[in-house]
């Protein structure tokens, strides 16, 4: 499957009806065990989980060109699936961050606004989205809002005022969806989508967060998982350390799955 393919089925898995649910992953082998499983559809990188396993902490301290390095290993190990980028904030530049990332064969992205002006973060996804009209590719951007990650003590009403102004106009400006990461309440899930539209709306799936089913229910398009899935690998890798220095073995059901 080509790009243009592999870009138009990530569009259409955001406008179905069904939730699009992602695993992300952060390295060749976790796309590879991801992308196996036949309940897969397409992956999601977490720029968090990537450098992280650099050594380096979240938020562009990375270098773009070993972030991107990772990213197309992972869009090789996913073979014919649409792989869909965190790009953070787009490294000062994101029409060109887009436009190298499709380079290596992205086809979606998430693009963070970090509470930046209105004006400013509005001119970020229209730049994503030319870049990619640009590159001939079907690309589907999960514009981020910060309102309730960076909200602080505000109050709830603003913060959703907040979110819902600065998701419609993203998605005036081209973006596919909104990503409004945060732990929410199903009545503020239901006044987000409301207020930015039904199945435009993008979530994270933290611990003690709402089933896909149930954000299905409630109008939302999509839901990833961000770090959480690197936290749920090497909380087992150290729960088995434990057990290991304790004097247990390897556990009888683990699969050579590398």
């Amino acid at each position: 499957m080509d790009i243009s393919a592999r870009g138009r089925r990530l569009i259409e898995l955001h406008e179905a009806p069904e939730i699009l649910c992602l695993v992300n992953v952060w390295d060749a082998i976790s796309a590879r065990v991801v992308a196996g499983l036949p309940e897969t559809t397409a992956l999601a990188t977490a720029g968090h989980s990537i450098a992280a396993t650099f050594g380096y902490e979240d938020g562009e301290k990375i270098p773009l060109d070993l972030h991107l390095d990772m990213i197309g290993r992972i869009v090789a190990a996913a073979g014919d699936l649409p792989v869909s980028a965190d790009l953070e904030a787009g490294y000062g530049n994101p029409g060109e961050t887009i436009r190298r990332a499709i380079g290596v064969g992205v086809v979606g992205a998430n693009l963070e606004d970090r509470m930046k002006p209105l004006d400013e973060s509005i001119a970020a996804v229209r730049a994503a989205v030319q870049a990619a009209e640009a590159e001939g590719v079907p690309f589907a951007l999960n514009a981020r809002t910060d309102a309730f990650v960076r909200g602080g003590d505000r109050p709830t009403g603003e913060i959703l005022a907040d979110a819902v102004e600065r998701g419609v106009a993203y998605l005036e400006a081209g973006a596919t969806c909104v990503f409004v990461p945060g732990r929410l309440t199903d009545e503020e899930m239901e006044e987000l989508v409301a207020g930015i539209g039904d199945r435009k709306v993008s979530l994270i799936g933290v611990p003690g967060s709402q089933t896909p089913p149930r954000l299905q229910e409630l109008g939302v398009a999509r839901v990833s998982h961000g770090p959480w899935t690197q936290r749920i690998a090497l909380t087992a890798l150290e729960d088995a350390a434990r057990d290991l220095y304790a004097g247990g073995v390897v556990p009888s059901g683990t699969r050579p799955l590398n």
